[in-house]
């Protein structure tokens, strides 16, 4: 399906086909870069919102600095769908997030407009403050060097390392804090009361106008009172705006709040801004979703809404779908809810994400026992830590890729401790479309590595339900549950939930010649494997290991005495993996036998449909049975040999 273009935006391929626009021209452009967003991804899915909500930004930014010579850096990719197109992308804009296509995020091999990979937060002043003082080092003073950070980024700690080592770097750097009160659900916390303080308050405003005001009409004295308005400025900036302002504190200059659709009023900020020196912060006032009313006003559900009707607004369905049968992360929220309302103990915490883990659901049941910390993943694991030394039981449910960001705070606060959190790691395997930032290939091998840590997988849904109940007993110590993006299998909601000895796994099916070993969701893989290979006299057996550490060592010897062929199957990263560690069980048990590993290669996977990487990874059900077939067929060839 063709998208039209509209009359001017058709003429821009790159910012300096923009500038060659007057300013009376960028309201137009606006409106059909709008429409363009909006036109694309309605047919073709992605996220949504945070891009139409920078449009005038995002024209404003090109039109006035000299990109890629100055360095823009968006955060996160979501806000930088208007900026793709404008940057020679716009043909290829169609493919966003489809596999071979252009990245959802930017990504340095993509564009050199690209200057910073994001797909996680909160980055962006951090990458923005090393490139402007290697500007600096390397004499580049006239290079500019802009930061576009959401609101909800600025909730991380990373940003506000950013901003502290920033102030005092006196480096070319232009923070633009993009305040919408969003990040994928509705921001919490003391900033956006703060942030929302400075743009309603009409005495900070009034104050800080009547100053520029003063100041202003001081310089036109002439220029002997040059240095006394610089004086007068430093005294009164340095002492009533810095109490009353966090930023200036923090040695940046501030300006703002601006209306962040005016991009007229934007352009002519920028290009001033350009020649004051040091760090400075302009604070943007914008709407999520502008100009699309739906988008507007259910910004959370308009985030990333998959295909749409653009006029009507009807969200179609997917022929994926499987209304039938929930998604873990609905069952992950029922269940806790289920669990919380027999066990007092349980709380639940989430960095930002709410409606993504579906721990809204506990929230809107349960409101004075779940927490939603912001985007801060290293706060959500420590402040669980210390929930769990006052005797509750915290289910930390944080997404697979996200919780590298809290890693050391894992080990140093919880583990180290032997302390009973229990993470929930959502989008586990390979997430899909948000590409290599978000597959959740490494929690098997960075989790089983640390001391007094379980590691458990659920094969299904009902899995996952017995796992939470399991994980929230008496001196369970650090718990990790990981389950996948998407739907399984339905769940009897009504069965009792029962507790799985730790360390326990299960034989799915009895077999000859091969074994298959399998952790989580990609078990039904095998399953489904098994059966089709019975048609052809192929008949391996399938074990469920449901956890890698500890490991269910009886089923491993009974698997390593009976069998010579192993194949394990996992939708995690192969290097230290379940593989691996089913390897190193063998070797230390001195057992001899042919094992052949199915996981996520040595690389990072790029964006896809799930069922195309899982394909391209080689874990999907046909390479299990090729696989399968090639050991039989080796293995007859020998024995009709011998």
């Amino acid at each position: 399906m063709e998208i039209k273009t509209g009359p001017l935006l058709s003429t821009i391929n790159y910012p300096v086909d923009l500038k060659q626009y007057k300013e009376e021209d960028l309201e137009q452009i606006c409106h059909e870069l709008r429409q363009y967003i909006i036109d694309v991804v309605s047919v073709n899915g992605g996220h949504f919102g945070a891009s139409l909500g920078v449009v005038e930004l995002t024209v404003a930014l090109h039109y006035t600095l000299n990109t890629p010579y100055d360095k823009l850096v968006w955060d996160v990719g979501h806000q930088a769908y208007g900026h793709k197109i404008l940057t020679g992308r716009r043909a290829q804009f169609h493919t966003n997030r489809i596999m071979n296509g252009i990245s959802g995020f930017p990504k340095i091999s993509e564009s050199e407009y690209d200057t910073f990979g994001v797909g996680h937060s909160s980055t962006s002043i951090s990458a923005a403050l090393g490139m402007a003082v290697a500007s600096q080092y390397k004499g580049e003073t006239d290079r500019q060097h802009v930061a576009v950070i959401g609101d909800g980024a600025m909730t991380a700690g990373l940003a506000f390392e950013g901003l502290n080592h920033a102030g005092i770097a006196n480096s070319n750097v232009l923070v633009i804090l993009n305040d919408n009160c969003m990040s994928i659900d509705p921001n919490v916390g003391a900033l956006k009361e703060y942030l929302t303080s400075i743009t309603t308050s009409k005495s900070y405003n009034r104050f800080r106008d009547d100053v520029s005001h003063v100041l202003s009409k001081l310089s036109e004295l002439g220029p002997n009172a040059h240095k006394y308005v610089k004086k007068i400025e430093k005294s009164i900036k340095g002492t009533l705006l810095k109490q009353s302002n966090l930023f200036e504190a923090l040695n940046f200059r501030y300006f703002g709040p601006v209306d962040g659709h005016d991009v007229k009023r934007l352009a002519s900020i920028i290009k001033d801004l350009k020649d004051i020196p040091g760090p400075k912060l302009l604070h943007c006032v914008t709407v999520k979703g502008k100009g699309f009313a739906l988008a507007e006003k259910d910004q959370t559900k308009w985030h990333a809404p998959g295909l749409f009707d653009k006029i009507t607004g009807e969200i179609k369905k997917s022929v994926n779908d499987k209304p039938q049968a929930p998604k873990y992360q609905d069952v992950f929220g029922h269940t806790l809810v289920e669990l919380a309302e027999s066990n007092p103990k349980i709380v639940g915490i989430t960095p930002a994400m709410p409606s993504g883990c579906s721990l809204n659901i506990m929230m809107k049941a349960m409101p004075n026992r779940a927490f939603d910390v912001g985007i801060a993943e290293q706060h959500a694991v420590t402040f669980s830590a210390g929930l769990a030394t006052q005797g509750l039981v915290p289910f930390c449910n944080i997404y697979s890729s996200f919780m590298q960001r809290a890693y050391d705070q894992v080990i140093h606060d919880v583990a180290i401790q032997n302390l009973n959190v229990v993470f929930c790691l959502d989008r586990a395997g390979l997430a899909g479309a948000d590409g290599a930032t978000h597959h959740g290939a490494y929690d098997i091998a960075y989790m089983r590595c640390i001391p007094n840590m379980v590691v458990a997988a659920p094969m299904n849904e009902e899995e996952l339900r017995n796992l939470m109940y399991t994980a929230q007993q008496e001196n369970m110590g650090p718990f990790t549950i990981r389950y996948p993006r998407g739907n399984g299998v339905m769940p009897d909601w009504k069965r009792p939930l029962k507790a799985i000895p730790v360390g326990q796994g299960r034989k799915i099916s009895d077999g000859e010649d091969v074994a298959i070993l399998s952790i989580g969701h990609v078990g039904n893989f095998a399953v489904e494997a098994c059966q089709e290979l019975s048609t052809e006299g192929i008949n391996p057996a399938h074990y469920d290991l449901r956890f890698v550490k500890p490991l269910d060592a009886t089923l491993l010897h009974e698997v390593f005495t009976r069998y010579k062929h192993v194949v394990t199957l996992e939708d995690g990263c192969l290097q230290g993996g379940m593989g691996s560690a089913v390897l190193e069980f063998m070797a230390e048990h001195n057992y001899q036998a042919h094992v052949v590993r199915l996981g996520i290669p040595d690389d990072f996977i790029e964006h896809g449909e799930q069922p195309e990487l899982w394909s391209m990874c080689g874990y999907d059900k046909a390479t299990l049975i090729e696989t399968i077939k090639k050991i039989a067929v080796a293995r007859t060839t020998k024995t009709i040999a011998s």
